[in-house]
């Protein structure tokens, strides 16, 4: 698969950053999200939605283990990656290239997950409330919304702006060819505005040498959302019944959680 210039895309999740994605992230199939949202899923019904799915984490485990669930993303190298993956299981899951805000899919759902805060991604807040009232429109009468948010940010300090250094997120060694794999990350915060500008740098080494390199920035990347934020705008765009959780457990969330999971309803 050809892999364009990511600074020449639409979408971030592309390159190297796409095609090195899940050997980087490696096994998640123990990660509590895994087990949380499938719950979710046969308490709220089918067919269901992940939002955001990628090279298919949830999807294709959901979709092996028999659950009714479509998948959308806005890079279409995420897309196709998950696409070779689902034909190597015998998969055809149903794969849909959208946008959160101008979603537009041919069925309604009983569920709909937005997994790893990946709304946070959506930075202008009309953009945001936009996303939430075509997922309500998607939607059936009952039908639960659910999707974790991350506060980025909760280190005290008296700057406006905090600047990171670079470090090395990761490094792996690839099996096929014993080339050096790694992730480079820096951040900087926006604290007045609660936005996160991030730098990512990828590298293959062979021998010593780097043979390939890229470079990701997004500025600003991500939003994230105080509690009260998330149930003002969950209010605003027609939901009710929602709930806060600690972390990707059935527990309520307490104020000082810096991971918590939502759920909503879309009114009978």
């Amino acid at each position: 698969m050809t892999q364009p210039d990511p600074q020449q895309t639409e979408y971030e999740y592309g390159g190297l950053m796409a095609s090195l994605w899940d050997f980087l992230r490696g096994d998640t199939s123990q990660w509590s999200d895994r087990f949380f949202f499938k719950e979710i899923i046969l308490e709220s019904g089918q067919p269901a939605l992940d939002v955001g799915c990628g090279t298919g984490r949830l999807l294709l485990d959901y979709l092996a283990g028999g659950i009714d669930i479509d998948g959308v993303d806005n890079s279409p190298e995420m897309l196709e990656l998950c696409r070779q993956k689902a034909e190597q299981m015998g998969l055809r899951p149903a794969l849909y290239l959208q946008t959160m805000e101008t979603l537009d899919l041919p069925r309604k759902y009983r569920t709909i997950i937005v997994p790893s805060s990946s709304f946070q991604l959506l930075i202008d807040p009309a953009g945001a409330r936009e996303a939430l009232r075509r997922f309500l429109a998607h939607l059936e009468p009952g039908g639960t919304l659910a999707m974790p948010f991350m506060i980025i940010w909760d280190k005290k300090t008296t700057e406006p702006v905090v600047a990171g250094e670079w470090e090395l997120a990761v490094e792996k060694v690839r099996p096929e060819d014993g080339a050096i794999v790694r992730r480079w990350s820096r951040s900087t915060y926006d604290l007045a505005n609660q936005l996160e500008h991030t730098e990512d740098r990828y590298e293959i080494v062979r021998d010593g040498a780097v043979v390939a390199s890229e470079s990701h920035s997004r500025s600003p990347a991500t939003r994230w959302y105080t509690q009260p934020q998330v149930l003002a705008l969950l209010a605003e765009t027609g939901y009710t019944n929602v709930r806060l959780l600690k972390e990707f457990s059935r527990e309520p969330a307490a104020a000082g959680d810096t991971l918590f999971s939502m759920l909503a309803t879309r009114p009978s």
